[in-house]
Parts: C-alpha cells; structure tokens; sequence
C-alpha cells in the first residue's frame, strides 16, 4: 500500500491510502551477483486526504498512476537489500473533491499534469524462503502542478499565492520472488551410422 499526502497543498500528514501493486523483473549482475537492476510495472494510488475540522473543509485529491520504476540494488548476505531509482508515472485518473463535492479548491486551479517523475529510495528485507519486505520513500522531482494557495491568517489579507505541488510516498509491500528455472541440457547423441 501507499501512505501519501501531496506537497504544496497546505495539508499534512500521509493519510491518503492507495494501492501499489504489479510485476518486477530483477537482473543481478557483478562477480558475486549481489548487485541488480529492477523494472516495475505498477498501478499506484497517489494523493492526499484532509478530514476537516470546524474551521477547515474536506478534502481529498485522488491520482491514479500507470507507473514504471527502475532501479539498481545491491543486496547483502542475500537477506537485506538497499535500492536507489527513478520512476516514471502516467495519470489515467484523477479526482479532486471539497466537502464531498467534486471540485477543486479554487475553481480557476489547473488538474495535475499527466506525467510524474520521482526519484525512489529503497530497503528490503528477506522474510523467508522468497518473500521480503519492503518500504520505498519516493517523491516528485518535477513538480505536478501550480496551485494558487490563500492564506487565512495574512494580515492584511493577501491575494492567492502560486505554489508548486509535489508527490510524497511512503509505500509498504511485499514482494514475492520467482527465480527462473534452469534449462538441463541434454547430451548430444553420437551417431555412429557411416556414410559411404
């Protein structure tokens, strides 16, 4: 699962939950083969969440992501491995809705934009067997959209000031490994037929 919330929006804390699931495909390389490259094939769920409170309103921003990571891993004693990576995102769905009704903060605010660079950090650790644990950091090293922000507490009030808004993902998963099987090759038989 993700754990997100959306920088630049005047909310905090990751209370929006979304999905993080799909295939990898890992290559080692290196003599003793304890380093690898992964891609990733994803669906993930980004946004943020704002329950509200009486002074503020409801608040929630639904991103869904087509989503292909690569990264390089080096993995340690075959039970701990440390990755480093970038990602890149396509939206194919977005929502944005203000207490319960679809709608953006302002109405003049822009969607987000359709693509998502981020830059990925990640630890993993072997269960057992070929199941690990993961947790993955990642955020948006372009920004996904400007937004005009008003803040409440200017005094004198001041007119909405543009800010810059950018993923921020703790993501928690586990993995599960399939190793390729090898191919026994078979000797060649020996043909002892003569030709004349």
């Amino acid at each position: 699962m993700n754990l997100t919330q959306v920088d630049g929006d005047d909310f905090f804390g990751f209370n929006k939950i979304g999905l993080n699931l799909g295939p990898m495909i890992a290559v080692p390389f290196g003599k003793k083969k304890n380093w690898s490259v992964s891609m990733e094939l994803l669906y993930s769920q980004k946004g943020s969440y704002h329950r509200g409170s009486t002074d503020t309103t409801r608040y929630r921003l639904v991103q869904d992501y087509a989503e292909v990571p690569v990264l390089i891993h080096f993995t340690d004693k075959k039970v701990i491995s440390g990755g480093l990576g970038f990602s890149y995102g396509q939206l194919i769905n977005y929502r944005e809705t203000t207490n319960n009704f679809y709608s953006t903060v302002f109405p003049d605010q822009p969607e987000p934009s359709n693509s998502d660079i981020s830059f990925i950090a990640d630890i993993q650790i072997r269960l057992f067997s070929k199941m690990w644990a993961n947790l993955r950091y990642q955020y948006s090293v372009v920004s996904n959209r400007t937004v005009k922000v008003y803040n409440p507490k200017a005094y004198p009030p001041l007119p909405p000031a543009p800010q810059e808004q950018y993923n921020n993902v703790i993501s928690i998963r586990l993995t599960w490994v399939f190793n390729q099987e090898k191919i026994s090759k078979r000797p060649k038989q020996q043909n002892n037929t003569e030709t004349f």
